[in-house]
């Protein structure tokens, strides 16, 4: 499987240490399972580590109100940022539509979601016009601050909002861990290459068409049992 030809991302650019250090933070608090070669993932398996996808926010697109329970039945991407970003998100998105453009037919059973963690600044409408500048499986999610925390502590995510303040400029800072849940909600990877140069689109796309192929809904064995 070759890589899905894309757009060069944005260079990466050099965040303060704070910036460096709350993204390092958000990378370590994650308890994360040992790596195992023989699993075939080519991303790191968090099975039963992180509790399942769950959240009550604004969906970008509609204006409507959004829960996980719409995209059961999708593998799902969580992604944090904020659509004045710089460098992480235009580069990580721009990577992710590269993947989904390889998935082929099966982008349709993969839908990612950009949760801004600047809602201040990104409106509905900023929001909606930004995800659509990359792939149509990219879904824009704005929550109110206790949401958006709240969403944040369930993964262990951080980031921050400073507003300017004495010459100092507006700073934000985030994650930029990908995570990865199945059909059934229950998390399952996370990625840590697609804000970087070098991201391992073939890797994740494998990863990807492994959770669609492989995911079983409940109550399918028993139907096949049946049969038999």
């Amino acid at each position: 499987m070759t890589d899905a030809p894309c757009g060069r991302p944005p260079a990466a650019k050099t965040l303060p240490r704070r910036s460096l250090l709350a993204l390092a933070a958000g990378a370590l608090a994650l308890p994360v399972a040992a790596c195992d070669r023989k699993t075939g993932w080519h991303e790191t398996d968090i099975s039963g580590s992180l509790p399942r996808l769950s959240f009550a926010m604004t969906d970008a697109m509609t204006g409507a109100p959004i829960t996980a329970a719409d995209f059961r039945g999708k593998v799902t991407l969580l992604y944090f940022g904020y659509t004045q970003c710089p460098d992480y998100c235009p580069t990580t998105l721009t990577n992710l539509a590269a993947v989904l453009h390889n998935l082929g037919k099966q982008a349709d059973q993969v839908r990612i979601l950009f949760v801004t963690v600047d809602p201040n600044r990104d409106s509905l409408p900023i929001l909606k016009q930004y995800v659509s500048l990359f792939a149509p499986q990219i879904v824009g999610l704005r929550g109110t601050p206790d949401e958006l925390a709240s969403l944040a502590r369930r993964y262990r995510v951080a980031y921050s909002v400073t507003p300017a303040h004495d010459g100092h400029p507006y700073e934000v800072t985030h994650s930029a861990i990908v995570f990865v849940f199945d059909q059934g909600g229950d998390a399952r990877l996370i990625v840590t290459s697609m804000a970087t140069q070098k991201p391992d689109i073939s890797g994740t796309t494998a990863d990807l068409h492994r959770l669609i192929k492989d995911y079983r809904p409940p109550g399918l064995l028993q139907r096949i049992e049946r049969i038999v």
